[in-house]
């Protein structure tokens, strides 16, 4: 499986990743320290405690690193989170919709985990 392949797999932008880490090498050496980089992770973790500020910390991480990773669904999915939570934004989400988006967040960085846990077994 090619880095394309995978990004066509995960509904990832490749062009975008290439755009801004300009190199396979450095896409392939990046979208590997995904999971163990912990930002969607830590994005999750804030939802379960629902605290403001940890929110929005962690949906701005998560938001910049996967868009720079050509990530752009879960980029965009974690900046409606940064910006629901964002200091001085009046909230437009009910707890129980931003934990629905959280759970879809969940999904879809599951299965980009998947993605690149197949692509680095080839």
């Amino acid at each position: 499986m090619t880095l394309r392949e995978l990004y066509q797999g995960i509904g990832g932008d490749y062009e975008q990743a290439l755009r801004v880490l300009r190199m396979d090498k450095l896409i392939d050496k990046h979208i590997r320290k995904l999971a163990q980089s912990g930002v969607v992770d830590r994005l999750l973790d804030a939802g379960r405690d629902m605290d403001p500020a940890q929110l929005f910390e962690a949906a701005h991480a998560a938001k910049g690193v996967c868009g720079n990773l050509g990530l752009a669904k879960l980029s965009e999915m974690a900046s409606e989170i940064a910006e629901e939570y964002r200091p001085g934004h009046p909230r437009a989400l009910s707890d129980d919709e931003v934990r629905a988006r959280l759970d879809s967040i969940a999904g879809q960085y599951r299965l980009t985990t998947e993605g690149i846990r197949r692509y680095e077994q080839i």
